[in-house]
């Protein structure tokens, strides 16, 4: 216990870094997974194998490939992520616009792996949805865009809404991978610092780790037990 309480601050800094790394990264990943399933559903051939070749190297690739091709390969073309540092965005995130790149490639990294199974989460919801609701708003005059934005991702939503949080609650133990990349000062880089750097006992380093991800996935996995009882009542 004196180790966790000797370092909570320690701990701390690293469960926000953490969180700040997994938000950033759901939200792009929910972007992204969303377009990707547009792609995928689409009545032009061209988007649908781009969509489906996507998902299918994204989704059979270790997620350790990912984070080497981002950290690793990005710097040899000369890309740094930078698209990441928007304006207001950067000033609440400010390691967003340091010159140390290693959180943004982290972000990019979890957001392109993570947006594939978004991805088939959101199909599969969309594949729930009769088709008959899309064929009368065809019949209205919708286009395919109006069509998706209007009436079949609003039904779908509701059959991927415990899917898509178990996406993303493995996206969050997945993050642990970021420290093994150099994005200092989080959870996992923060073991490393203490048990390396400090020497200090490595058992009740990694169960404060543990309970900061813990913190993170427990709370979101009752969420999703509470919404998948409400979804089996309501039925």
């Amino acid at each position: 216990m004196d180790v966790l309480t000797g370092n909570a601050g320690v701990f701390a800094s690293g469960f926000f870094v953490t969180f700040q790394i997994v938000l950033l990264a759901a939200v792009g990943a929910l972007v992204l997974g969303t377009l990707v399933a547009a792609m995928r559903i689409s009545p032009l051939p061209p988007l649908r194998w781009l969509g489906t070749a996507y998902v299918t190297v994204v989704r059979n690739t270790p997620l350790t490939i990912v984070f080497f091709m981002t950290a690793f390969g990005l710097p040899e073309i000369g890309v740094d992520a930078g698209f990441l540092r928007i304006p207001l965005l950067d000033s609440l995130f400010t390691r967003l616009g340091t010159d140390v790149p290693y959180f943004r490639f982290a972000i990019v990294a979890l957001t392109v792996y993570t947006a594939a199974f978004v991805c088939e989460a959101l199909r599969a919801g969309v594949n729930a949805v009769q088709p008959g609701q899309s064929e009368a708003g065809r019949s209205l005059g919708l286009t395919f865009t109006q069509n998706l934005r209007l009436i079949v991702l609003p039904q779908a939503g509701r059959a991927t809404v415990v899917p898509l949080g178990s996406v993303i609650i493995a996206m969050i133990k997945n993050s642990a991978l970021a420290g093994a990349f150099g994005v200092a000062g989080d959870l996992f880089q923060t073991s490393d610092e203490l048990t390396s750097a400090q020497g200090l006992p490595a058992i009740p380093v990694f169960i404060g780790v543990a309970a900061g991800y813990l913190i993170l996935t427990v709370p979101l996995g009752l969420l999703l037990d509470r919404i998948e009882r409400s979804q089996a009542v309501t039925r």
